[in-house]
């Protein structure tokens, strides 16, 4: 049966019910990513944040609309931003918590960006619900999101392509468009759910088709996980992946440093792997100031056993009288010829790089090492054994198509990271997730080395291998199986989306104008 639409409200109470139910839908889709891992409750929100779009009388309320729905997003998901600000970066706690408060805001205009741009263009064009929902909604959040991940160097986590990685319904589309094709997709088919059942105009037979678009990439996407997209690269070779669980607000101490050295060469020289991997900054020193008898230990233990020791470092090179500083892997072992750095090259601002004008922020924070140089955005993996690692440090791999210059030549992909930053929250487990995303993107193995968790091997298809609990000191020993070939993302990274969302928009402008959409909120139920 067919709601009536509820008579008109005041503005201000009907703005805070918006904001209410904005709120609360974002929330809820928050939990679809890991560690809870329940991308049927983000489809669900998808759809609420949908309605409460199209509902709106206009697109200044659409946009305030989109903008509740990002704030509960974005404070639920990366709520983490407040532990390392006020425990590790020893910044007061109301200050702490608005400035959560404040990345949360400034997230949530990106999803206003898309509400209130989408409901603008629906109504200069005159287009249909159909139209709306199953093409331009999805277009605008897609957009949107790839934005978000791209300006002021890019935040692109909990983009909510991520929810289904590795096995979610439409993980198999991932080698195909990544992680923002994935998102286009599940925005696609929460419009559809809200064409076929949220809609007044909806006729019966237009429901069934949107249904069965809906279905019909659930198959594809469960078909598409059976398809191989590369092959093995040689034998497996044997791989110690250390988690050092140093305390980050003790890591930097005099006397933490000298137990931290102990524990990992104690680590190391047990290891009988060809690949051994320390977390990102494992050793709390420059990499000069190491004791030089510390690394010929390493070094001896390497060519004993015919190994290669990944080592997460910071290094500092003399320029014009002073200092550049990298946030570093060091390859320990090997010969002459080859590579034996990895620099950073994509930093974090406000944690490795402090952008232009905002100097007063280190009078704030009590940060350590928040000035970086970059590394070069191509540089040659390390050769272990027959194998070819591409190395990337923490944050790194949460840009897709950055890991993919690594390709065709890496055989296998290293992460070392360091989220001890963010406690016992969900940064650990969301950025696990996201790593899970990059080697079904890239059909490659994802080895995982970092301080506190999540510590693990992912194989081609997203699956963890092995993983070790978090925050408990260990060493995850297994064989890792490198490969060869390129998937179709791994070969045109995000070009196919883009030029997918411009064909999208130009549609909704050349093609679909004219389809006299209702305006207000009687259109849906």
């Amino acid at each position: 049966m067919r709601a009536t639409p509820a008579p008109a409200t005041s503005g201000g109470w009907e703005k805070l019910r918006i904001f209410a139910i904005g709120l609360i839908a974002g929330a809820v889709g928050a939990l679809a990513f890991a560690p809870l891992g329940l991308p049927l409750l983000l489809l669900a929100a998808m759809a609420g944040w949908m309605v409460l779009t199209l509902r709106a009388p206009s697109w200044q309320r659409a946009a305030f609309a989109g903008m509740s729905f990002g704030l509960g997003f974005f404070l639920v998901g990366v709520s983490w931003v407040y532990v390392s600000l006020h425990v590790y970066g020893q910044m007061l706690m109301p200050l702490a918590a608005l400035a959560t408060f404040l990345f949360a805001l400034y997230l949530s205009l990106f999803t206003a960006l898309a509400s209130g741009f989408a409901m603008w263009l629906r109504a200069r064009r005159g287009l249909s619900d159909a139209v709306t929902l199953s093409l331009l909604l999805p277009a605008a959040w897609t957009a949107t999101e790839w934005l978000r991940a791209w300006l002021f160097t890019g935040f692109p986590w909990l983009s909510i392509g991520y929810s289904h990685a590795p096995a979610g319904w439409l993980a198999g589309f991932a080698p195909l468009v990544g992680v923002f094709g994935v998102g286009w997709l599940l925005a696609s088919q929460a419009g559809l759910v809200v064409y076929a059942f949220g809609t007044r105009r909806t006729r019966p037979r237009a429901a069934g088709i949107s249904l069965a678009v809906c279905g019909a990439l659930v198959v594809g996407g469960l078909s598409l996980t059976q398809v191989t997209w590369s092959e093995p690269a040689g034998k497996p070779i044997r791989v110690s992946l250390l988690q050092g669980n140093v305390s980050q607000d003790r890591k930097w101490m005099q006397e933490v440093r000298a137990a931290t050295l102990a524990m990992y060469r104690e680590r190391v020289l047990a290891s009988d792997a060809q690949l051994i991997v320390l977390p990102e900054t494992a050793l709390p020193l420059f990499f000069d100031q190491i004791p030089p008898g510390y690394l010929a230990d390493l070094k001896r233990h390497a060519e004993a056993k015919g190994s290669r020791i990944l080592l997460g470092t910071v290094e500092r090179t003399a320029a014009e009288g002073a200092y550049d500083y990298y946030n570093a892997v060091a390859m320990v072992g090997g010969v002459e010829g080859e590579a034996a750095r990895y620099r950073k090259s994509h930093l974090v601002p406000f944690g490795e790089y402090i952008p232009p004008g905002f100097g007063w922020v280190l009078k704030i924070l009590k940060i350590p090492l928040t000035d970086f140089a970059r590394g070069d955005a191509v540089q040659k993996p390390f050769l272990v054994v027959d194998q070819k690692v591409a190395a990337n440090i923490c944050y790194e791999d949460a840009f897709g198509a950055e890991i993919t210059r690594a390709l065709p030549d890496a055989t296998l992909l290293v992460n070392v990271s360091n989220v001890a930053w963010f406690g016992r929250s969900w940064a650990a487990d969301q950025h696990f997730q996201m790593s899970q995303m990059r080697s079904l993107e890239t059909s490659r193995w994802m080895l995982r080395a970092t301080n506190t968790g999540v510590t693990g091997a992912i194989d081609e298809r997203g699956r963890a291998v092995g993983v070790l609990p978090q925050h408990q000191a260990g060493v995850l020993n297994l064989e890792a199986q490198g490969r060869v070939g390129l998937t179709p993302f791994a070969r045109w990274g995000d070009w196919p989306v883009l030029i997918g969302l411009i064909l999208a928009f130009s549609l909704c402008v050349f093609i679909f104008a004219g389809a006299s959409a209702p305006r207000g909120r009687g259109e849906t139920r």
